[in-house]
């Protein structure tokens, strides 16, 4: 069976296609998704907003929804929510890096506190490579 997804050991998914769900949560006005989570109308209106813009065959498509939805389920966990908070739209794209390229069964979703330990590497590690802003000097006589 060539179309069977094994959820045991869900196939990575390329960050593009996992940004393409995200994208269409925010336009549909559903921006604050990983706050509020994902209601089983949500997924229906995804997965028919996206389905046919998904490359790839039938097991990728079922991975990256099924990668969005457990995205989600996992900021559910209190230490990625407070982080959510603390950090905002920031933490969105390396959450959807992460959630791309982890391991994860279906069955159980992400591991909350392996994932928050990732998401806050990546996130301490781009933030590093970002140049501080220089102050304009401004001549001023007194």
């Amino acid at each position: 069976m060539a179309d069977r997804l094994d959820i045991s050991d869900v196939p990575l998914v390329p960050a593009t296609d996992l940004a393409l769900a995200m994208r269409f949560m925010i336009d549909s006005g559903r921006g604050l998704v990983m706050m509020r989570g994902l209601s089983d109308a949500d997924m229906q209106d995804l997965e028919d907003a996206l389905w046919d813009r998904i490359e790839g065959d039938t097991i990728h498509r079922r991975a990256v929804l099924l990668r969005f939805q457990h995205l989600i389920d996992v900021f559910s966990a209190r230490r990625l929510r407070d982080q959510l908070m603390q950090r905002g739209f920031r933490m969105i794209a390396p959450a959807i890096q992460l959630a791309a390229g982890m391991r994860l069964n279906a069955k159980w979703g992400f591991s909350p506190h392996k994932f928050n330990a990732a998401l806050r590497s990546l996130v301490l590690e781009s933030d590093q490579t970002l140049e501080p802003v220089a102050a304009p000097k401004l001549d001023v006589a007194a």
